[in-house]
C-alpha cells in the first residue's frame, strides 16, 4: 500500500516537472518590485503647474490622469492599476523640489514621471539621480535630458530644442539669407537652449541675429519686449516662449500693426491653447515644427491613431479639447510610459524600468505624424529626434517640406 503511494506521488511530481519545463521562458520567474508596486498597483508621481505662469500646461497632467484612467478600467498593466499622483509646482523649480521629495520619501512612488519644465527639471535632477528613481520622459525639451552617463536616471521625451532650433535656422538660411533677426525668449534654461541652438544652427551667419529681448516669467506682460525689437528694425521675429506668452506677442504685434515671419517655439504652437485666444485672424502665417497630429486638422479625421485619440476624448476626458497641442502631447507620452511599464512585466524595479525605457524600438504612439518613431538605447535617451516644419492657416496648421531628423546636441 505505502509502496503503491510512493509510486504514486512520485509519478505526480514527475508529470508536474514535466509541465513546468513545458512552460514559456519567464513564466517560472519571480516578481520582482520596488517601492510603489505590488501585484494590483503601480504607483506613479508626476509634478505640473497647475498654477502660475504656465498653468495652460496643467491640461496635460488632466490627460495622462484620464489616460491612465482608461488603461485601468481595460485592466491596468499587465494586471496591476496605475495609481497617479499629479502635485502643482507653480512652475517653481523651489516647489518641484518639494514635491520631488514628498512623491519619492512620503508617497513612495516607483518614478516620477513627465514632471514639466526646464527649471523644475534641472532642480530635481540631481536629487533624482541621486535617489536612483526614474524621471522618466520629462516634459521639456532641454539637451541635458540626453545624458546617460551622467545623469543615468533622467530621459527626455520631445525632440531638443536645439534640433528644433537647428530646423528653423536652415529654414532661414535658405529661404532668407539676408534676414535680420529678433528673438524674444525666456529667461531661463528653456529659452537659453533655444537660443544656443538657434546660434549654432546659424553658424558663420549668427550674426543674423541683431537683437535679443529676454523676459522673467513673472512678468505679467512681454509687450514692451515686443515694441523694442520692432523699433530694432528685424524682419523676424522668433518667440521662443510659452502658451501665455506666446499668445500675448500675436496679439501685441497685430495690434501695433507689425508684421515680420514668425516663428513660434513648438512648445507654444497649440492651436487651441494660443492661437485661439490670441485670435486666429492675428495668428495667419505664422512658422512653427510639429512631431504630432494637429487634433484641428481634418486630414487626421480618418486616421487610425487620431480615431482612438478622439475616442478617447469622448469616453475618458470628454472636457479635453482636440485643439489643443497639449491634450495631445499629454496622450502620447502616457501611452509611451504604458508600452514601458508593459515591457517591464513582473519586473517593476526601477533599474528594469529605465532598462525597458531606453530599449524602444519604432514604436509609434497613436498622436504622433506618420514616419516619426520613437527609439531608445543605453546611449540614446532622446526618444523622438524628427520634426517636420508647418504653417498656420485659417484656423489649422499646414505642414509643408520633409520630415527633418536630427541628434541630440549635447
Amino acid at each position: 500500500m505505502l509502496k503503491g503511494l510512493r509510486t504514486a506521488a512520485l509519478a505526480a511530481a514527475a508529470i508536474v516537472c514535466v509541465c513546468m519545463l513545458c512552460l514559456p521562458d519567464g513564466a517560472l520567474a519571480q516578481k520582482k518590485y520596488d517601492t510603489g508596486v505590488s501585484d494590483t498597483e503601480i504607483k506613479i508621481g508626476n509634478i505640473m503647474p497647475y498654477s502660475g505662469p504656465a498653468s495652460a500646461y496643467g491640461v496635460i497632467g488632466k490627460t495622462e490622469q484620464a489616460y491612465f484612467d482608461k488603461v485601468n478600467a481595460e485592466g491596468g498593466v499587465n494586471g496591476r492599476k496605475i495609481k497617479f499622483l499629479s502635485y502643482d509646482d507653480g512652475y517653481s523649480p523651489p516647489k518641484a523640489v518639494e514635491q520631488a521629495r514628498k512623491l519619492v520619501e512620503d508617497d513612495g512612488v516607483l518614478l516620477i514621471f513627465n514632471p514639466l519644465g526646464t527649471p523644475s527639471n534641472s532642480a530635481i535632477e540631481k536629487y533624482m539621480n541621486g535617489q536612483k528613481v526614474p524621471q522618466l520622459f520629462v516634459a521639456t525639451g532641454a539637451s541635458k535630458w540626453s545624458e546617460p552617463k551622467q545623469f543615468p536616471w533622467t530621459m527626455g521625451w520631445q525632440p531638443s530644442y536645439e534640433v528644433e532650433a537647428h530646423i528653423y535656422a536652415k529654414y532661414l538660411l535658405k529661404q532668407k539669407p539676408d534676414a535680420k533677426i529678433g528673438v524674444l525668449y525666456q529667461n531661463d534654461d528653456f529659452g537659453k537652449d533655444y537660443l544656443k541652438g538657434l546660434k549654432d544652427g546659424l553658424g558663420a551667419k549668427a550674426s543674423m541675429i541683431t537683437a535679443e529681448e529676454s523676459y522673467e516669467t513673472a512678468e505679467p506682460s512681454i509687450d514692451s519686449h515686443v515694441v523694442k525689437l520692432k523699433s530694432a528694425g528685424v524682419d523676424v521675429f522668433i518667440s521662443i516662449t510659452t502658451p501665455k506668452f506666446a499668445a500675448q506677442a500675436i496679439k501685441k504685434l497685430a495690434e501695433i500693426d507689425w508684421h515680420p515671419l514668425h516663428i513660434v517655439s513648438n512648445v507654444s504652437a497649440s492651436v487651441g491653447g494660443v492661437m485661439k485666444p490670441a485670435g486666429f485672424e492675428n495668428s495667419q502665417g505664422i512658422l512653427s515644427a510639429a512631431y504630432a497630429k494637429d487634433g484641428a486638422d481634418p486630414q487626421w479625421d480618418n486616421d487610425p491613431g487620431m480615431k482612438l485619440f478622439y475616442a478617447f476624448l469622448d469616453r475618458y476626458f470628454p472636457d479635453g479639447d482636440r485643439l489643443d497641442a497639449s491634450v495631445v502631447y499629454g496622450y502620447g507620452v502616457a501611452q509611451t510610459l504604458v508600452k514601458v511599464l508593459q515591457m517591464c512585466g513582473d519586473d517593476l524595479t526601477r533599474d528594469n524600468v529605465m532598462k525597458q525605457a531606453e530599449s524602444l524600438k519604432d514604436f509609434e504612439p497613436d498622436t504622433l505624424l506618420p514616419g516619426i518613431k520613437i527609439n531608445t538605447s543605453p546611449t540614446d535617451f532622446a526618444p523622438i529626434k524628427q520634426l517636420q516644419m508647418m504653417r498656420f492657416k485659417g484656423e489649422k496648421w499646414d505642414l509643408f517640406g520633409d520630415i527633418i531628423s536630427g541628434g541630440m546636441s549635447n
